[in-house]
This record gives C-alpha cells, sequence and structure tokens, in this order.
C-alpha cells in the first residue's frame, strides 16, 4: 500500500521533471526531446505533495527552484499550498534570500490555500539559526502576533531551532534570563528542559549535560521518558553506553513506560556495551513486550550488524522489513554503503534502493561518489552521477567537490573546471578552485 503511494507519487515527480529538465538541466535537450514526442503532463498529478517533491529536487539552486515554482503556477495553472510555498521559503532561506522568503510570506497572506502556519515559521526559525542570526529568529517569533501563531507551539519551534543549530546559550538566556517570556507553564516546562539538553547533547558538552541534567532535579522538573531517552543517548554518545542501560533499568524500576524511540535508544546501547547479540535479543523482547518496531529499529540493528561484518544477516533484515510493515528508508542503506567494500555490490545494492522507491538523498550521492573517488574508481563515480541528474536532483557543494576531486585525481582537468564553472554559476562557492584556475565570472 505504501509502496504503491510512493510509485504513483515519484511517476508524477518524475513526469514533472521530464517536463521541465530542458530549462533546468545540464543534460542535452535532445535527450529530452525524444522523450516529449507525446508530453506526458497531466495537471491532475500536480498536487501538493507532487510539487513540493520536485522543489525538493532542486533545493540546491534556488533560482531553479524559483523558476520551477513560478513555472508550475504560470504555465500549469497549479495554485500554490502552504506546504509548497513553505518547501520554497524553505530553499531560499538556505541560500540566506530571506528578503525573498519575506516577499513570499507576504503573498501566502492574501491567499486563503497559502495562509502561513506554525510550519512556515518552523522552517524560518531552522534557516535563521542555521545562518546563525539568532537575532532575526528571535524579532521573528516577536512578531508572530501579526499571524495570530504568538503560542506555545512557535516558541517551542523557537527554542528547539535554536538547540538543533548549536545556540543553547541563547536559548537559556531566552528561556530563563532577565527578558523571559512568560508562556512557559507546567505544560511545556519539561519539553522546554527535554530541548535543552538535547541542545547540550547536540554540541557534545557531555559536562554540560550532566550539569544540567542534575539541575532539573535541583529546579523540580518533572523528567519524563523524553527525558531519559535523551540522556540515555547522550550517554551512550559520550561512550558510556553500560551507564546508559542503568539509565533505562532506572526508568522501568519508576514505571516508565517505553516507546519505540527509546527501544531504540536502549537497543544502541545495549549494541555497543554487550555486543549485537544482545542487541538482537533485546529487539526481540521489544516486541514480545507490544512494542511494534519501526524503521529506526531495524535501522539500528541492521547498522550494529554491518558494523560487526554480519552482512548476510543484515540482508535478511533488510528483506523481512517489507513483510513486518516497514518500508525501508534512505538510511537503510546508508548502513548497508559505510560497509560495503565492492563497487558492484554497491551499486546492485543502490539500483535495488531506487528500483524499490527509495529516493536517494544528497548525502547519499555525496558517500557513494567519495568511497568510490578514494578507492580511484571512475566508472562507478560517472554512474553515480549520471543517475543524479537523471532523478533530476541537483547537486550541492559537498557533491561537485567530491566529483571534482576524482576528475582531477584521474588527471580530468577540463571536465573537472567545466564542473567547477557549474558550481561557481549556481552560487554554490563562494571562490573558484585554485588547482584549476578556474576565474570567477562577474
Amino acid at each position: 500500500m505504501i509502496s504503491s503511494i510512493f510509485a504513483r507519487r515519484l511517476k508524477a515527480v518524475q513526469s514533472l521533471h521530464l517536463y521541465t529538465a530542458p530549462f533546468f538541466s545540464t543534460i542535452p535537450v535532445s535527450y529530452f526531446c525524444s522523450k516529449l514526442q507525446n508530453p506526458p503532463l497531466n495537471r491532475q498529478n500536480f498536487d501538493s505533495n507532487t510539487v513540493s517533491d520536485a522543489l525538493s529536487s532542486y533545493g540546491n539552486d534556488w533560482k531553479r527552484a524559483m523558476d520551477f515554482f513560478n513555472w508550475v503556477e504560470t504555465e500549469c495553472g497549479f495554485r500554490h499550498t502552504t506546504a509548497t510555498c513553505n518547501r520554497m521559503i524553505d530553499i531560499l532561506g538556505k541560500f540566506f534570500e530571506f528578503g525573498l522568503s519575506w516577499e513570499l510570506i507576504n503573498r501566502m497572506r492574501k491567499d486563503p490555500l497559502a495562509v502561513p502556519n506554525h510550519m512556515t515559521f518552523r522552517v524560518l526559525f531552522k534557516r535563521y539559526t542555521s545562518a546563525h542570526l539568532v537575532e532575526e529568529a528571535i524579532n521573528t517569533y516577536r512578531r508572530l502576533d501579526e499571524f495570530s501563531l504568538k503560542d506555545e507551539t512557535s516558541y517551542c519551534n523557537l527554542i528547539d531551532a535554536l538547540c538543533e543549530h548549536r545556540h543553547v546559550i541563547e536559548a537559556q538566556e531566552f528561556c530563563f534570563g532577565e527578558d523571559k517570556d512568560d508562556i512557559i507553564n507546567a505544560k511545556i516546562k519539561t519539553k522546554i528542559h527535554n530541548m535543552i539538553l538535547r541542545g547540550w547533547f547536540k554540541m557534545g558538552w557531555w559536562g554540560k549535560c550532566r550539569e544540567f541534567w542534575e539541575e532539573m532535579d535541583l529546579k523540580g522538573v518533572q523528567k519524563d521518558m523524553h527525558s531519559y531517552t535523551i540522556y540515555m543517548d547522550i550517554l551512550c554518545k559520550s561512550g558510556k553506553p553500560e551507564k546508559a542501560v542503568k539509565v533505562y533499568k532506572t526508568m522501568r524500576s519508576k514505571g516508565i513506560k517505553l516507546d519505540v524511540v527509546a527501544y531504540n535508544t536502549v537497543i544502541r546501547c545495549i549494541g555497543l556495551s554487550k555486543g549485537v547479540d544482545f542487541a538482537k535479543t533485546f529487539y526481540k523482547e521489544m516486541q514480545d513486550m507490544g512494542c511494534e518496531p519501526n524503521v529506526v529499529t531495524c535501522n539500528t540493528v541492521i547498522k550494529l550488524l554491518c558494523e560487526n561484518g554480519r552482512m548476510k544477516e543484515a540482508y535478511e533484515l533488510l528483506d523481512e522489513m517489507p513483510k513486518k510493515g516497514i518500508v525501508p528508508n534512505v538510511i537503510t542503506y546508508h548502513c548497508f554503503f559505510g560497509c560495503l567494500m565492492k563497487p558492484k555490490e554497491i551499486l546492485l545494492l543502490f539500483d535495488r534502493m531506487i528500483d524499490s522507491g527509495v529516493r536517494p538523498s544528497m548525502d547519499t550521492f555525496v558517500m557513494l561518489l567519495k568511497k568510490f573517488g578514494r578507492w580511484g574508481f571512475l566508472r562507478p563515480v560517472f554512474i553515480v552521477w549520471e543517475r543524479m541528474e537523471e532523478l533530476g536532483i541537483s547537486p550541492d557543494e559537498a557533491a561537485y567537490n567530491a566529483f571534482i576531486d576524482t576528475l582531477i585525481e584521474k588527471g580530468m582537468v577540463d571536465m573537472a573546471r567545466k564542473k567547477n564553472e557549474e558550481m561557481l554559476a549556481k552560487e554554490l562557492s563562494a571562490k573558484p578552485r585554485e588547482e584549476l584556475g578556474t576565474k570567477l565570472v562577474e
């Protein structure tokens, strides 16, 4: 059921890409002309999800994304929704085009089908904080009264964005400083503290994590399952999986019921502290306790198996997942790609991934380009790059650099220079590669 829905959506996205590719792709137009004798364009395919997915493919080139955004509206009669506008705002924010983001938000206010919502500003908070524009993010929150969205949800979204992008000190000051907002109440108190705890975890400040964990007790914060799960993750990542297992036992003794996220963390901790066989045993116990595994559970076990060289068992679990109603995702395949050592096997699995309806992420392409390039295999590098273009995915700076590095290594300087010029034209890099002598076009 899930696969068929995804397949239909993917087909619609591919139809859009085929129609727009002559405008956006670096592949010769003649390639597409032969395929467009009977154009597959069907306006019924243009639902919000399809357009959002197509926009995502241009996520590393905001100008092309904007061209597509306008094209599908003016040429195809598609009426943008809040979801498609939010996706466009996300892409603009990625390239610091905040002025254009606000222009689009102001347009949305006038359209009943595309009214700004909590997700609109969640996206904006994320992009401001990832660009380290903390004051701008906070000022945006303060003007949300204009949109009737200044509430607990927006407050939590702001704190989450600050903590996610390593601005935990600013988040703490905003929450507990002299100018703190009175919005923090008993209902969200634990949630806010959990976000800040997770923020210290993201920064890898283990001492600060422990200090804040103890501070929560001193302040009388009621720790919940999420608090304990985050702290288990902290202990596991800081090299103390045995202590994480002890925290799990504390949870059980307090009668705290675990959800699948908590179980996933425990499986990883047990796998690291006691070995993959203990993790597999706990995986079975988890199901016996009535907690159904999800894709992250399976990925956790697969990664442990792959890291221990037990590839056959990992493949068996991959084959079992659909039978359990669990659809593998891109991370599932990354677990394999990170450990496989034969190019042919990797490419076969890569094809299986795409054929099954799992769309590669940019991280997938960068991982494979770097891996094949490091091994000195040129043909697999070209295969991966061509698949990226065929899927209509615009490469980011990391993908370009991985490809260019391999071309230079193999003495293909002219092609490397051409790709460097493409990257500069897309504003993915601020300066040319010195070893190529590429000139920056004004």
